[in-house]
């Protein structure tokens, strides 16, 4: 009777928010034509999971699931509204694209919520919210790798091509700068429409101008496999004009669907499935097991999988117990082994801080990789002061 009279004093002193389940609110296009990208971060999602646990600090983990259709900045905001004053969410995450993390950063600010960025990848996105952190990458911070790497190794002059949104602006502009300080030349650059581009004649004036190679950024998913099958059949690689890019173009989910035409592809990135670690090995083999569905996992899993690591970290640190500016505070300098490499989160600007490796595709059996072999360790957002 004494031990039981016990537990029950216990547990009436206990915290209340001990007893309530720590919610994250999760925004992300999982149907439409970036479905893919939703899925990938619930597969991450799931995977972390299944390794580290459901329980954080005797908080319970509830995932909430919030479907954009996007591009769809305005279902975004409305969710993210819903989630914090309906839901109680404790955390902000997820956001795919870019313009729809931006139409939730003054919902984050507002309310006071910490909002973990999973993928979207523009530079502005952490300027937005003193709340928001970034657990991915930037376009600049794998592009502007890039520009040095090709005006190294014998490229010259290079036309340009990317998606006319943020994201694809700031590509372009990491690749220009590193690429012409460098000495290399930029002999003319196109910025094709975000939804649906026909590659067609973008690509006859590419290969009209005899570059020695077009440095390509595109959303990741469908508009690499069409760019790629354009350029093939237009016959820029039998004019000597070789793709260079930002992984997106090669992301692992995809990369089989291209084939032959990407051998031998180079590409600057964050994250490969054939990356060799033991912590890509646990990642791999966990998302194998919760989400076999979703296929190979990529650079949004990956995300996932690290947005949950730090959620995780920061909810440890401050005994279960969320405030929004502490959160924060416990975010900055935050050091992760991730299935990437080491990664850090900056003090200064809640960006991600990590090495970003060179690589080209090959075939290993009946399927397609990026192997890395070369890499720029502890890369910051360029993009920034």
């Amino acid at each position: 009777m004494r031990r039981i009279l016990f537990a029950a004093a216990m547990l009436a002193a206990a915290p209340l928010f001990a007893q309530e389940p720590l919610k994250i609110g999760v925004i992300a296009p999982f149907s439409g034509p970036f479905a893919d990208y939703g899925r990938q971060f619930e597969g991450g999602i799931k995977a972390f999971m299944k390794v580290n646990g459901s329980t954080v600090a005797g908080r319970k983990v509830e995932i909430l699931y919030r479907d954009t259709t996007g591009p769809n900045p305005e279902i975004a905001k409305r969710h993210a509204q819903e989630l914090v004053t309906r839901d109680k969410v404790d955390f902000l995450a997820g956001f795919g694209l870019t313009p729809e993390a931006l139409a939730v950063a003054d919902v984050a600010t507002e309310a006071k919520k910490p909002m973990v960025v999973m993928n979207a990848a523009s530079s502005i996105v952490t300027t937005k919210s003193p709340y928001i952190a970034r657990f991915s990458m930037t376009l600049q911070q794998v592009s502007a790798p890039m520009g040095g790497w090709a005006a190294r190794n014998g490229i010259k002059r290079v036309y340009t091509l990317v998606s006319d949104y943020a994201p694809g602006i700031d590509s372009e502009t990491g690749f220009k700068n590193a690429f012409t300080a460098a000495g290399g030349q930029v002999v003319d650059s196109i910025r094709v429409p975000l939804r649906s581009p026909d590659f067609a004649p973008y690509l006859q004036r590419v290969k009209d101008a005899k570059p020695d190679a077009v440095f390509v950024f595109l959303p990741a998913g469908e508009q690499g496999i069409a760019f790629m099958k354009g350029f093939q059949e237009r016959g820029l690689a039998q004019a000597g004009i070789k793709v260079i890019a930002t992984g997106d173009i090669t992301d692992d989910h995809v990369i089989d669907a291209m084939g032959d035409v990407s051998l031998g592809m180079i590409t600057t990135f964050h994250y490969s499935a054939a990356h060799d670690s033991p912590e890509n090995a646990a990642f791999l083999k966990a998302f194998a097991e919760v989400a076999a569905d979703k296929g190979r996992p990529n650079f949004m899993a990956v995300g996932g999988y690290d947005g949950m690591a730090g959620i995780y970290e920061v909810t440890r640190k401050l005994g279960g117990k969320i405030d929004g500016d502490k959160v924060m505070e416990a975010f900055k300098g935050m050091k992760l082994a991730s299935p990437r490499g080491a990664i850090m989160i900056d003090p200064a600007t809640r960006d991600i801080v990590q090495t970003v490796y060179v690589r080209k595709v090959e075939k290993r059996g009946n399927s397609y990789y990026n192997v890395e072999f070369d890499k720029i360790a502890d890369v910051k957002d360029p993009g920034k002061p």
